[in-house]
């Protein structure tokens, strides 16, 4: 795996990157603190919370938060107190956890050597890409024989997360979050573009798309744990190595909001032990890109975990 390190400084999205995301979360990520009376805009867990358009060929992403107890607020400190860790959500008091992934970089389709599922497709986002869980090399497993609406086959979809020298090029990447006052690891970036002028460049736009993203952590489970996310083109999560959010792919902004104690026992995981969470991202079409995440969890692996 040929890799360079990267890390950005996180950034408070714009207000129309806000305005695509429900208002109490808009809200929270903008102030970093808990409010109450959300739960008529919280109400889904573990799904969609709502796409705000359909996606076109010049596709964006957008932003934002959580439970405890009540189910309309966001109290990250639910089981054990604020997060300890400077790098994340969390930690156990023993390292700081740290947020490391790999980008992979595409070419578009049209460029000698693209790849045939970036800058090609278009739509409204297709759940059921992949299986419900990962496969042996912690890696999403394609769950179709050939090409879906959004999808050219499981060759094609092998090489998104896979380093494949004919296809792209990887990076290593830091998510920089960021513990607000209200014990929550955020990190909000309205324009996320960690490779401009990377990998195989910009092809000719003023920012490098087209590429993928993977994060793989631990963390304890603690009662009132909470993970959001917003943005586009695909997202797929995963804890205990099972899905637990399914965001689709090549979808416009949307949100997803998950509330561990509700998804518990359809996850298989109890409270007070150390579970992983494997993260899969991509931003393939062009236009712009936000992407927000959102946690109260405790992460727990001291060293990078590359996949």
């Amino acid at each position: 795996m040929r890799q360079e390190t990267i890390s950005m400084k996180p950034a408070q999205p714009t207000a129309a990157a806000r305005a695509d995301t429900p208002r109490c979360l808009a809200v929270l990520l903008s102030t970093g603190t808990a409010l109450a009376g959300c739960t008529t805009e919280i109400a889904v867990i573990g799904r969609d919370l709502g796409a705000t358009t359909s996606s076109s060929p010049a596709s964006s992403s957008s932003s934002s938060g959580a439970g405890g107890d009540d189910p309309g607020m966001l109290d990250p400190g639910a089981g054990g107190g604020p997060p300890r860790g400077a790098t994340g959500a969390g930690g156990d008091g023993r390292c700081e956890p740290k947020l490391t992934g790999v980008v992979r970089d595409f070419k578009a389709w049209s460029s000698d050597g693209g790849h045939p599922d970036f800058e090609w497709f278009a739509g409204d986002g297709l759940k059921g890409i992949v299986e419900p869980e990962l496969g042996p090399d912690d890696k999403p497993v394609y769950a179709h024989e050939g090409g879906t609406a959004h999808t050219t086959g499981p060759e094609a979809f092998y090489q998104w997360y896979h380093d494949d020298p004919t296809v792209n090029v990887s990076f290593r990447y830091d998510v920089p979050l960021q513990v607000s006052e209200s014990g929550l690891g955020v990190f909000a970036g309205d324009q996320f573009f960690p490779i401009d002028d990377r990998g195989w460049g910009n092809e000719g736009n003023i920012h490098n798309f087209g590429f993928t993203y993977e994060l793989h952590m631990t963390f304890d489970y603690q009662r009132g744990g909470v993970f959001f996310f917003n943005g586009d083109d695909d997202l797929w999560v995963f804890i205990n190595r099972r899905l637990a959010i399914d965001m689709g792919g090549l979808h416009a902004p949307t949100s997803a909001l998950l509330e561990l104690d509700a998804k518990a026992e359809e996850l298989g995981i109890e409270v007070g032990k150390e579970y992983p969470l494997d993260f899969f991202y991509a931003e393939r079409r062009s236009g712009s890109a936000v992407f927000t995440m959102m946690t109260s969890f405790k992460f727990t692996n001291c060293d990078p975990i590359l996949k």
